[in-house]
């Protein structure tokens, strides 16, 4: 069975850093893809990262709203991804998302079948 937890969310201060994880179970990295998402109030889920960490394929992508400010990286011994946010502002808060999917590509964010529960970061102005 897939399942998939994020965690790590929490409440921040406008500016700060906060590292999200998601851990991944009953998949291989050398097939599957991470994709980080995120919900905010009243809008649609939206692609903000990916991870494409197999032999041969490794690559990642970023939203145009977070490059530059977000980091994605995956241990694929412990089935490990990382969103690593940075200088956060209040518009980044949302339900942050991990999802998985066949690989080798990671960018097609509507092609994610298996999702984890969601945690929420909120940043404060």
């Amino acid at each position: 069975e897939v399942q998939l937890q994020a965690s790590g969310g929490g409440l921040v201060p406008a500016g700060g850093s906060m590292r999200l994880s998601c851990e991944a179970f009953g998949i291989s990295f050398d097939e599957y893809v991470i994709g980080w998402f995120r919900q905010a109030p009243g809008k649609e889920r939206e692609g903000v990262s990916c991870i494409s960490s197999g032999v041969g394929f490794g690559s990642t992508a970023f939203a145009d709203s977070v490059k530059g400010r977000f980091a994605v990286s995956s241990d694929a011994a412990k089935k490990m991804s990382y969103l690593q946010m940075n200088s956060l502002k209040p518009e980044d808060t949302a339900i942050y998302y991990c999802a998985a999917a066949k690989g080798p590509a990671c960018n097609d964010y509507k092609g994610y079948d298996y999702w984890g529960q969601g945690t929420l970061v909120t940043v404060s102005s």
